[in-house]
């Protein structure tokens, strides 16, 4: 079974992350299990020197985890980023929905997020023509072939989610 996900995406500074907490906290209210993966375009290490997992990295691991009690964490060295359902086939058959903040050009379903303050003009609709596009999330008006939320309405965003995502 593939797990069913969609790409939240916007430009930068827009409120991604502001609306994902909300977004993601009601949808675990309504007894969902949630995934998440933030593409980040530039290389980041969430382990640092003098710690052991870091040394032993250093020394040659191409794979590390960290376990405790309460989560685990992987580093994988890679060659080439992985794709989207390749990740989500691997890491993410435990949850109901998997969400991505960015992957902006990846080929999941997608959810723009737009302020007026940032942007007068959408992503997926304005030059470019993105058919992956599912629905907007604006605090301003769009004439739109998709659902337009309002940006400080994420209940209807999840009731959105439930109805043409996690139902498929």
């Amino acid at each position: 079974m593939t797990v069913p996900a969609v790409s939240f995406v916007s430009k930068s500074g827009t409120g991604k992350t502001t609306l994902l907490e909300k977004v993601i906290s009601e949808l675990k209210t309504r007894g969902h299990r949630i995934g998440v993966i933030k593409h980040d375009a530039h290389s980041f290490d969430i382990d640092h020197p003098g710690k052991d997992s870091y040394r032993l990295a250093v020394a040659g691991a191409d794979t590390t985890l960290i376990s405790s009690p309460e989560k685990l964490a992987i580093i994988k060295k890679h060659s080439a980023e992985p794709s989207l359902p390749e990740v989500i086939a691997t890491y993410f058959g435990d949850v109901d929905l998997v969400i991505t903040e960015g992957f902006k050009r990846g080929p999941l379903p997608k959810v723009e997020i737009n302020r007026k303050e940032r942007s007068a003009t959408l992503m997926c609709r304005g030059e470019e023509h993105d058919p992956t596009l599912i629905a907007v999330v604006s605090d301003q008006s769009f004439e739109l072939d998709v659902p337009l939320f309002d940006l400080n309405t994420p209940t209807e965003v999840v009731d959105f989610l439930e109805h043409s995502v996690l139902n498929k």
